[in-house]
């Protein structure tokens, strides 16, 4: 796993530097790791699904805490959320995202939005740590209306 060996690397360059905020996040990704190969479903695929899990939960994190006024967890899990996207392939931006999905649309000859699952499908596969899936479902959404 080429991950793997990416964060060990970027671990020990944390722990030389004393950077205690980077090297949170760092074991978080590693012990994720650690964890899928540990039930054997560790590949190039999972690890971009794994690393999008990691940011939701993160994400979910912060909106609790931005409701509860906790600005200093808030400021900690964005900063996390960043560090893990290092690891991440480019994230498409809406414009990028919005041809991709008309391609897949047309090529899967979707015309309602019934066919949304049949489209969706084909979009998080193709898409696969590209974009967020809620932003893929709710662009074809608008597209099927």
């Amino acid at each position: 796993m080429n991950l793997k060996n990416t964060i060990d690397n970027q671990i020990k360059e944390a722990m030389l530097s004393k950077s205690k905020d980077r090297l949170i996040p760092l074991r978080a990704i590693k012990a994720a790791i650690l964890l899928e190969e540990k039930n054997g479903k560790a590949d190039n695929i999972n690890e971009i699904q794994l690393l999008m899990k990691l940011i939701k939960q993160r994400k979910d994190s912060l909106t609790l805490y931005n409701e509860q006024k906790r600005e200093d967890l808030a400021k900690k899990e964005e900063s996390e959320i960043l560090i893990i996207e290092e690891f991440l392939p480019k994230q498409l931006d809406d414009n990028e995202l919005s041809k991709e999905i008309d391609s897949i649309i047309s090529f899967s000859e979707a015309t309602s939005i019934k066919e949304m699952g049949k489209v969706m499908g084909i979009a998080t596969k193709k898409l696969s740590g590209k974009a967020d899936n809620s932003r893929i479902a709710k662009i074809i959404k608008e597209k099927l209306s």
